[in-house]
C-alpha cells in the first residue's frame, strides 16, 4: 500500500470552483502507476490501459489536503489492477473517490509479456478489495 498527498491549489479547479475531474485523474493515475511499479520494478515496460471505476463521491475544494491510497487489487497474467482512494487528509473517512486503474506489462515492442507477479490478498481489506476487482472484471466482460 502506497500514500500520496496533493495540496489542491486555484490552478486545480473547474468553472465550479472544485477539483478539476481531469486534475483528480491524473492524480489518480500516477499514484497507482506508483503502486503498479513498486510491485513490478520494470517501468519501461509498464502502461496503463484503463482508468476503470473512477467514481467522484464529493466535491474537492480549494486549500483540501487530499490522499490517494493505493493497493494491488488483482494480477492476471500481464495485467496489474489497482485501487486507488482519494480522501480528506484531516478525515480520513472522508472519501472522495475512488476507483481502479489497469496497467500492462509489455515488451520492447509494446507486446504483452508476463509480468510474474503472483498477488495473494492477505487482509481482510485486501480482500474486499480483490473481491471488488473480480466483481468489477465480471460485469466488464459482461459488458455491463
Amino acid at each position: 500500500m502506497n500514500n500520496i498527498s496533493h495540496l489542491v491549489k486555484s490552478e486545480d479547479l473547474n468553472h465550479h470552483g472544485t477539483l478539476f475531474a481531469g486534475k483528480v485523474a491524473e492524480w489518480f493515475v500516477e499514484a497507482t502507476y506508483i503502486e503498479a511499479n513498486l510491485a513490478y520494478r520494470h517501468p519501461e515496460n509498464l502502461v496503463c490501459l484503463k482508468i476503470h471505476g473512477l467514481k467522484f463521491v464529493k466535491p474537492i475544494k480549494s486549500g483540501s489536503i487530499v490522499n490517494i491510497k493505493t493497493s494491488l487489487a488483482y494480477t492476471g497474467r500481464t495485467s496489474i489492477m489497482v485501487y486507488g482512494k482519494i480522501y480528506n487528509a484531516l478525515k480520513p473517512e472522508d472519501v472522495m473517490a475512488e476507483g481502479f486503474v489497469t496497467f500492462i506489462s509489455v515488451d520492447e515492442e509494446g507486446k504483452k509479456q508476463p509480468h510474474n507477479i503472483n498477488f495473494v490478498p492477505q487482509t481482510e481489506e485486501e480482500k474486499e478489495i480483490y473481491q471488488k476487482a473480480l466483481d468489477l472484471r465480471k460485469n466488464e466482460l459482461q459488458g455491463q
